[in-house]
């Protein structure tokens, strides 16, 4: 469990670097939109994993986009490091999040398995409605037996 310190280490490093990657960097490969979904910060306050959420047309879109951020790695620190007053400013360490495109995955296939059941239902309902050979569903006699 992490500390207080920790935590608004971590809240600061958040945001820091969301302010950084979008007012300070002007890379043309960095496009669609960035998030940064969490900050994980070390127990001696020395580094700090940030977790990038990010929303592009295509793959190799985003993975330009996650390389410029790479690259610009040492300035997006220089940033974070006039945010945080600490003695050690934490040395960041980026990773792709893809917990949130996991979600969206999971959501839509839960779409597609209610609409499928009830596409399903509707074909069973309007083949319940028809008379079948055989099977007693004839008009009532009123025998009431």
């Amino acid at each position: 469990m992490a500390t207080r310190r920790q935590e608004k280490v971590a809240r600061l490093v958040k945001e820091a670097v969301s302010d950084a990657i979008t007012q300070h960097l002007n890379d043309p490969r960095i496009e669609g939109l960035v998030s940064v979904t969490r900050v994980d910060v070390a127990g001696d306050l020395r580094s700090a994993e940030v977790y990038l959420s990010i929303f592009g047309k295509d793959e190799p879109g985003q993975n330009k986009t996650f390389a410029a951020i790479e690259h610009a790695k040492s300035r997006i620190q220089s940033l974070v490091a006039r945010r945080v007053q600490s003695k050690f400013c934490p040395v960041l360490h980026f990773y792709r999040d893809e917990q949130f495109k996991k979600t969206l995955e999971i959501m839509r296939l839960i779409d597609q398995a209610v609409g499928e059941m009830k596409q399903r239902r509707n074909e069973e309902d309007s083949d319940g409605g028809r008379e079948q050979p055989g099977i007693g569903g004839g008009p009532s006699t009123g025998s009431g037996w």
